[in-house]
């Protein structure tokens, strides 16, 4: 049986059986035509898909090569240190969630409390429009909420700005989406104007005459009111990628610093670093937690200058970074009051004691961290947020202080708070690819912006602005 199956299967194996069957020989025939297209369609397939692949690969290759020979004309400096992928740190990963947790807290008050007003008032549980109505929060959150993750409460705040921030938003972004130059040379002539005048030590009074662009004999001071020109000197610098089209920002900055090294004056016993204000030829021992934006911003700029001018002025940063940590450290509820003075003997006392939640000593501890790499920075970041956990969360969010010594509450949740403080804590332990600071730079209010090369004709798509203003000064 088993030889008789072995023969009739070697009969199909015969052409003249299927000389004698048409039928079968035509099905035979189908199904090698079948067989041959499919396997053809595949090798075709195949084929085309490593020409795309290699089409793919040189195009990659030529873009890096016009790449690099862009970098090269342009003689772009790159004086920030490569972003490194490094393993997340668990302690890190448990603080940056707290964070996270605490923006949740903060962010969801606000929209049961004040959805679409300007800020919330967490003890009342009620919305006040405290800049005419804009949603201030609601603007000032967008990002925050989007370098967190939190993709839901950010989809949700996007959609309402629908209906309440449409003109405010679009007033702002005017001229750097519109591609109309005029915004641009508007407030750029300011800068002309200002370095046509601009002192020999930098320092520029508080109050500036629109006609001549000259100062008045006020106060000079990197607190309230004065200190976000210095900041954008440097910025506009690091935002047009430091090419010889933005050098005359840095030289004012430069020169700035140089009168900032003036007002640097040391406490005692414990020599502390710090900056004092000037009005006419007197220095006034006081300074503001404003300030405190000042050392991030020193790091920030040190690295353009030459070796020992950056180790210089690396130094001062990493001394006045301590001086503000100290203002939190030095009273009972471990916030620091709106301002301190200086005395002989006595090292600081609060002066202003009120605490509204500010962010400019956490941005520096960000900055310092990142540019160094010493987790100390991390550690003190950490111990402000308790500090604020402990003494600023209410049931309705987060509130300020009215008394840092009392530990007396107020009643506001200041647009800030979620927009810098606890945008610069998360970032504070994330890794540093998270809005890397050589693709990145961030405004006076932490959104960030994307550095974009300014060629040395100055285009003008690629011009980006400089205002005079202050950091917000908030409301007690």
């Amino acid at each position: 049986m088993a030889r008789s199956r072995s023969l009739s299967c070697w009969r199909y194996l015969n052409p003249a059986y299927y000389l004698k069957r048409p039928k079968k020989l035509a099905l035979l025939f189908m199904a090698f035509v079948m067989g041959t297209l499919f396997v053809w369609d595949r090798q075709s397939l195949l084929r085309e898909h490593e020409e795309e692949t290699a089409k793919l690969y040189s195009e990659v290759n030529r873009l890096q090569e016009e790449l690099e020979g862009v970098k090269s004309s342009i003689g772009v400096k790159n004086d920030f240190p490569a972003t490194k992928i490094i393993s997340d740190d668990p302690i890190d990963v448990e603080r940056r969630q707290k964070v996270k947790e605490a923006m949740l807290h903060a962010w969801s008050s606000y929209e049961k409390y004040a959805w679409g007003q300007d800020e919330l008032q967490p003890q009342s549980k009620s919305g006040v429009n405290s800049f005419g109505g804009l949603g201030a929060t609601l603007i000032d959150s967008l990002d925050t909420l989007y370098i967190m993750g939190l993709d839901e409460q950010f989809q949700r705040a996007r959609d309402i700005l629908a209906d309440s921030g449409t003109e405010q938003v679009e007033f702002i972004a005017l001229s750097q989406r519109t591609g109309d130059p005029k915004y641009q040379q508007k407030v750029e002539n300011v800068i002309s104007v200002f370095n046509k005048t601009f002192p020999e030590d930098g320092l520029l009074p508080i109050y500036i005459s629109p006609d001549s662009g000259t100062g008045s004999r006020t106060t000079i001071t990197f607190g309230a009111m004065g200190d976000s020109f210095y900041e954008y000197l440097l910025k506009v610098w690091i935002q047009g990628n430091k090419t010889a089209s933005v050098k005359l920002y840095r030289e004012m900055w430069e020169k700035s610093m140089n009168g900032l090294l003036t007002l640097i004056q040391k406490t005692t016993p414990s020599s502390f670093t710090y900056i004092c204000e000037r009005n006419g030829n007197s220095l006034h021992h006081k300074m503001d937690e404003l300030a405190c934006f000042a050392p991030g911003m020193l790091a920030l700029g040190s690295s353009g200058y030459g070796p020992e001018d950056s180790k210089k002025f690396m130094s001062l940063a990493q001394e006045l970074a301590w001086t503000c940590y100290n203002f939190y450290q030095s009273t009972p509820t471990k916030l620091a009051g709106e301002n301190y003075f200086f005395h002989e003997g006595r090292d600081m006392s609060v002066g202003t004691s009120w605490n509204i939640l500010r962010p400019e000593t956490v941005e520096s501890l960000f900055y310092l961290w990142r540019l160094t790499g010493n987790k100390t920075y991390q550690e003190w970041g950490w111990n402000i947020f308790q500090a604020f956990e402990k003494n600023s969360r209410v049931e309705g969010g987060y509130v300020g202080l009215k008394d840092v010594n009392s530990g007396v509450k107020d009643n506001m949740m200041q647009s800030f708070f979620l927009a810098e403080t606890l945008k610069y804590m998360y970032l504070l332990f994330s890794p540093p690819s998270l809005i890397p600071l050589d693709q990145w730079v961030f405004n006076t209010e932490a959104h960030p912006l994307k550095i974009v090369t300014r060629s040395v004709s100055g285009e003008q798509r690629n011009r980006p602005f400089i205002r005079q203003r202050a950091r917000k000064e908030g409301r007690n």
